[in-house]
């Protein structure tokens, strides 16, 4: 990168290269954090984002991607904000080869819109919209993944191509439509969770799966954490092969919901066989079709609302029970109340909890202290501004953080991709 001018980026200068209904001041309703940015920028194709880039990158702007704002509050706040960089208008399917099981889409088409354009051809992408409206740059910049993970894999699974600008304006690419293409560094891999600290990412190309006939849901009530854990690992060793299997819970109870999709029969058989081995550790029933269809709907969304506080916890699913004794433990230490969702079979976990920031401090503290010992993660999603400025919000980041830093330094010098927002301050 070269050096830094030291003129002024103005409104004009953004606007001579997207247009004037395309470049602004910064309102309060672009804050990020409660941070508002200078200026907001929308450019329409990859030319156009290639030559804000590197006018950010020449002027040293701190630079903040945003695609539908879903997630544009998870984070740390940012020390400076000049530039919020949208992708809105970046909104193209660009091909979808039904053939080969693959969508290439630009970084500002929603989830829902991909899904539409292969729901035509009997396809989907194995990506649950866990926040409607979602734009798959954000969803992959967040690593945003659900319930179905357990059967497709994570968005770092099924991205098998990606496009980026780096902070120089440098346009990289890597993979590309064919699903076995191993060729150069996986760029994808790595700006998957980035959160926007590497660069802005233009373009996604995404493996494709058919689309289920039917769909099962299975219902078990469990009314200890020992009984989750028992009955998880039961599913987990049978032959059955559900899509999810999600855990509702509160207060020393919940239940499992256990997905199976494929075709009608084998769906029929699986949910049989699923329900009756689930029966050993509860009451267990297929869902009715009226329950089934609202039991989907609610599947994927994350159990916090409003101003409400929420973390996201990794563990392993034999830690599944450890964990939950320790959310209620950590809750009647701090004197609040919880909601816990989560995808029980990939060992993702959700809590939802309101309170005061000191109690809902000492709870995650608490938590911390209780579950970082066996290697759990525990991270603040959601919170208020003071929470956030009171405690990590990341949490214990180990030996990564190191070779985390490596990458910032190696793709962003200047340090102008989202700035301070990341593990460590990255």
């Amino acid at each position: 990168m070269g050096a830094t001018s030291t003129e002024p980026v103005t409104i004009a200068d953004l606007a001579a290269i997207v247009g004037d209904k395309s470049a602004r001041r910064g309102e309060a309703g672009d804050a990020v954090n409660g941070v508002v940015p200078r200026m907001v920028v929308a450019p329409g194709n990859v030319g156009e984002a290639q030559q804000v880039m590197a006018l950010a990158g020449r002027h040293g702007l701190a630079v903040a991607p945003r695609g539908a704002g879903t997630k544009i509050d998870w984070g740390n706040p940012p020390p400076a904000l000049d530039l919020v960089v949208e992708t809105r208008r970046l909104d193209r399917v660009v091909a979808h080869e039904a053939g080969d099981l693959v969508v290439i889409a630009e970084a500002g088409v929603t989830l829902d819109a991909v899904q539409e354009t292969v729901g035509q051809a009997g396809q989907m992408l194995g990506i649950d919209s866990v926040h409607p409206g979602a734009t798959l740059g954000g969803i992959v910049a967040t690593n945003s993944t659900g319930p179905r993970r357990l059967r497709y894999g994570a968005v770092r699974d099924l991205l098998i191509g990606i496009t980026v600008i780096l902070p120089d304006g440098t346009v990289a690419k890597s993979g590309g439509k064919v699903v076995k293409n191993v060729a150069g560094y996986d760029l994808g891999k790595l700006f998957t969770g980035s959160f926007g600290t590497l660069g802005l990412i233009v373009e996604t190309t995404f493996r494709l799966h058919a689309g289920p006939r039917a769909r099962e849901v299975i219902v078990v009530d469990v009314n200890d954490a020992h009984a989750v854990g028992e009955c998880l690992q039961a599913l987990l060793n049978s032959p059955l092969v559900p899509s999810a299997v999600e855990l509702e819970w509160a207060r020393d109870s919940g239940r499992l919901l256990v997905l199976f999709e494929g075709i009608e029969a084998g769906c029929a058989r699986q949910a049989e066989s699923a329900a009756e081995l689930a029966r050993n550790f509860g009451p267990a029933r297929i869902a009715g079709e009226v329950e089934r269809d609202e039991l989907l709907d609610s599947l994927a969304r994350v159990p916090w609302t409003g101003d409400e506080a929420g973390i996201k916890i990794v563990t392993l699913p034999n830690d599944v029970p450890a964990i939950l004794t320790a959310i209620e433990g950590g809750a009647q230490a701090a004197g609040i109340s919880y909601r816990l969702t989560g995808h029980a079979a990939t060992s993702v976990l959700l809590a939802a909890f309101s309170g005061p920031a000191d109690a809902i401090c000492r709870f995650v503290a608490e938590v911390r202290g209780r579950i970082e010992p066996i290697g759990a993660v525990v991270t603040i999603v959601q919170a208020s501004l003071e929470v956030k400025r009171s405690i990590d919000i990341w949490g214990y980041a180990g030996a990564a953080l190191p070779v985390m830093r490596r990458i910032k330094e190696r793709f962003d010098p200047g340090r102008i991709m989202s700035p301070g927002r990341f593990v460590g301050g990255i």
